[in-house]
């Protein structure tokens, strides 16, 4: 065997004294790497689009008019702001077909529809109350669509003008116990969501919703409601500054009032509705007459029947000026099916149709009408 040289000696003798040293318990131990956290923040998400083919089936120039139409698409985002505190944000996407923003821009775009911070006053099995501040739902139209499909045509008070579904203010709402009601209370600018405020007076409104047989054990009866609202509006004079042929300002207020009365049932098989509002404003006084209905036959009859066919109709008369002879009819028709639990479509047609001088266009026209809830 050959001999270890003398400078490999040397070299493999410290590594040697090194592996027979004990370990240095004097130095203290590195501390454990700290954990890192991530902050979830629990967001509701949910939305619903509305489209539709349609068909315009009416004389004139306006005949065989036909396009594929994105009416909306709501996205609505929930979330937690503190103790008894929430917050919604539902974006308001459409098409921009309002002049002069139309000739820039004739695509979709997205606005704000709700907006609000709402504070939970009272959380009980029993009674429930809350208060809310900034864009948020008008007195009566929302309720509406509980029960009317909002998604095949806008609810009667809001398609004759009465005012906007959503405004910027402060609500209330105070919910009775055992599902026996509510009340719900705003004041809002009055132009709505999609204008800024235009002069300084308020809207004043307040609705009552009872439901007497909330207890009753006929599902379809059970959920009857009755509903009486009123809403007290001013509007600015347009000579609030001044004018031709005016000696100074017009201070005062032009008034803007509505109120009416609703009564309708709720049941998946079977809704119905039947409304009567009137409104004031300088112009004259006008009235509203509408009810509707859908129903799915199959599964009225039947209780453990899935099929999804349904009907829907609706008739409403809106008399801009009880003080002359015109009003205005719309009628509504048509076959529903649900897709699944969350789609629907329906083949419906429309007609709306001036009498005795009302100055407004007939239409006639034919829906292809699809909702998807997500």
């Amino acid at each position: 065997m050959r001999k270890l040289s003398p400078i490999f000696l040397a070299l493999l003798v410290p590594f040697a004294l090194s592996a027979q040293q004990p370990a240095d318990t004097t130095r203290p131990a590195p501390p454990p790497p700290v954990p890192t956290t991530t902050v979830s923040v629990p967001v509701d998400f949910s939305g619903v689009l509305y489209a539709n083919f349609q068909y315009r089936g009416d004389k004139g120039t306006a005949k065989s008019t036909n396009k594929f139409d994105l009416e909306r698409a709501y996205l609505t985002f929930r979330m937690p702001a503190g103790d008894r505190a929430s917050i919604r944000i539902t974006a308001d996407v459409f098409q921009q077909t309002t002049a002069p923003q139309d000739a820039f821009y004739r695509g979709w775009v997205i606005r704000a529809k709700y907006a609000y911070l709402q504070y939970d006053l009272i959380k009980s099995p029993t009674w429930n109350a809350n208060i809310r501040g900034g864009l948020l739902h008008n007195v009566v139209i929302d309720h509406i669509e509980q029960f009317w499909p909002r998604w095949v045509s806008q609810t009667p008070v809001e398609r004759a003008g009465f005012f906007s579904s959503a405004d910027a203010g402060v609500a209330a709402t105070l919910t009775f116990p055992n599902k026996l009601g509510e009340i719900y209370a705003t004041i809002v600018n009055g132009p709505g969501y999609t204008s800024r405020e235009t002069d300084r007076f308020k809207d004043y409104a307040a609705r009552l919703t009872l439901t007497p047989l909330s207890s009753w054990d006929n599902k379809v009866l059970k959920t009857f409601a009755l509903s009486g609202w009123t809403y007290a509006g001013a509007v600015g004079s347009q000579f609030v500054n001044g004018g031709a042929g005016q000696v100074g300002t017009v201070g005062i207020s032009m008034p803007r009032t509505r109120a009416g009365v609703f009564a309708g049932l709720r049941d998946p098989r079977f809704t119905a509705g039947a409304e009567w509002d009137t409104r004031k404003d300088a112009s004259g006084t006008g009235r509203l007459i509408a009810g509707f209905a859908t129903i799915k036959p199959f599964q009225l009859i039947n209780d453990k029947s899935t099929f999804p066919l349904g009907l829907i109709g609706r008739w409403d008369r809106f008399k801009p000026n009880t003080s002359n002879d015109g009003y205005i009819n719309t009628v509504i028709g048509g076959l529903t099916l649900d897709l699944n639990k969350k789609s629907a479509i329906s083949l419906d047609y429309q007609e709306q149709t001036p009498h005795s001088g009302a100055v407004i266009a007939a239409t006639k026209t034919y829906f292809l009408h699809l909702v998807a809830n997500f």
